[in-house]
C-alpha cells in the first residue's frame, strides 16, 4: 500500500476525522533528506496497512496546512491520534526511531 497523498483540501476527512491515528510526512520535490526518507515513509505505509494511516503532504502545493502546523522545516513528520498531534518528528531519522513513534500511537 502507498501512503495516502494529503491536501489541504481533504486532510480534515483523511487526519483529523480519522479513526486510526495517522502519520503525515510533509515533503517537497526539491528536498534531499525528503528523498531519503521516503522509502521509509512507504515501507511504513506496508507495515501499518490497518492500524496505522501513513500519507504525504507536499508543502509546496499545499500551504495553508503546512502553515497551520508550523511546518518550518522539511522533513517534518507529524503524528496524530484523535485529530490533535500525538509526536512531532523532525528531519531523516532512522526507521527504528519511527517504528517506535508508531508503536507507542497503537
Amino acid at each position: 500500500m502507498k501512503p495516502i497523498i494529503i491536501t489541504d483540501d481533504n486532510f480534515e476527512t483523511e487526519v483529523i476525522k480519522s479513526t486510526q491515528p495517522v502519520l503525515i510526512d510533509f515533503w517537497a520535490v526539491w528536498c534531499g533528506p525528503c528523498r531519503m526518507i521516503a522509502p521509509i515513509v512507504e515501507e511504513l505505509a506496508n507495515e501499518y496497512e490497518g492500524k496505522i494511516k501513513i500519507g504525504k503532504l507536499d508543502v509546496d502545493e499545499n500551504q495553508q496546512t503546512s502553515i497551520k502546523y508550523g511546518v518550518r522545516s522539511i522533513p517534518t513528520l507529524l503524528l496524530f491520534k484523535d485529530g490533535k498531534i500525538k509526536d512531532t518528528i523532525i528531519g531523516a531519522v532512522p526507521k527504528s526511531h519511527l517504528v517506535q513513534k508508531l508503536n507507542s500511537a497503537l
